[in-house]
């Protein structure tokens, strides 16, 4: 029996590969948007934590040349450059929101797949991804348009019932969510927060 060329592979890396994706973890959009509606043809939208770039991508696919994305890591996506992508170097623990706000235009949808590097110890791992979440969540209220969704990835931990509380009031509905292509290990579920309600 021939060994895997590495432990992470498996049918949605090579799902991935054979489709033309950038990484895996389009699958897990893919689902989230196929139950949930998300993302529509030219909409505006923001992927945090963009690299390696398969979000962006699927989100370029979905929203046409009448829409666009805008992608934020400290790393770009490798050898892609589609006309309606725009890449923004920045980090998202310490970006200053006044300057997304000025460089940014609302967006329909704001997507996050961001995870802290993992230690291994549960808590502290929750507690970082906590801190991602309500980054993403902060970016989110700042520039959605009104009627706008938020998907983002975040542990599970005793913080995560307090989060989805805290962003009730801003939408119209927030749902959990564990796609398919999440690995069986993986302590990451989806909030997905549709229809936000403008202050």
């Amino acid at each position: 029996m021939q060994m895997k060329s590495n432990r992470w592979d498996d049918h949605y890396t090579e799902k991935a590969r054979k489709e033309k994706w950038r990484a895996r973890s389009v699958y897990k959009l893919q689902e989230i948007d196929s139950k949930f509606k998300l993302i529509r043809r030219n909409d505006k939208v923001l992927d945090l934590g963009c690299f390696p770039g398969s979000w962006s991508q699927y989100a370029i696919w979905k929203v046409g040349k009448g829409g666009d994305v805008v992608g934020i890591d400290l790393q770009k996506p490798k050898a892609f450059n589609p006309p309606n992508f725009t890449y923004m170097a920045a980090d998202i623990e310490t970006v200053e929101l006044e300057q997304l706000a000025a460089r940014i235009e609302p967006r329909n949808v704001v997507l996050s797949d961001l995870a802290p590097p993992t230690t291994g110890i549960r808590d502290t791992d929750a507690s970082r991804s906590l801190f991602l979440a309500e980054r993403a969540a902060e970016i989110a209220r700042m520039l959605l348009k009104s009627k706008g969704h938020f998907a983002c990835k975040i542990f599970e931990g005793e913080s995560l019932k307090s989060f989805k509380s805290d962003l009730t009031p801003a939408f119209k509905q927030i749902r959990l969510f564990r796609p398919k292509a999440t690995r069986k290990r993986s302590r990451e579920v989806y909030l997905v927060a549709t229809g936000f309600i403008m202050n």
